[in-house]
């Protein structure tokens, strides 16, 4: 499963949020976010057509959280 650090998640709400954002990027499926680990994983829908990390990355920091 592909990965991004996800800094600033401080709560269950925070996590909530990820998640939400996460699982509206079509082509994701699967997300998972450990807010003790600080990161989110995915899997991708289409594994011949993968989603775009970045794409990943900017939806995380859209909603006010930094993406590594």
């Amino acid at each position: 499963m592909p990965k991004v650090k996800v800094k600033g998640m401080s709560c269950n709400h925070c996590k909530t949020s990820v998640t939400n954002a996460l699982s509206s990027i079509e082509g994701l499926k699967n997300v998972n976010v450990d807010l003790e680990k600080g990161e989110a994983s995915w899997e991708d829908a289409n594994a011949t057509s993968p989603v775009d990390t970045q794409v990943i990355k900017n939806a995380i920091v859209k909603i006010g959280f930094d993406a590594e």
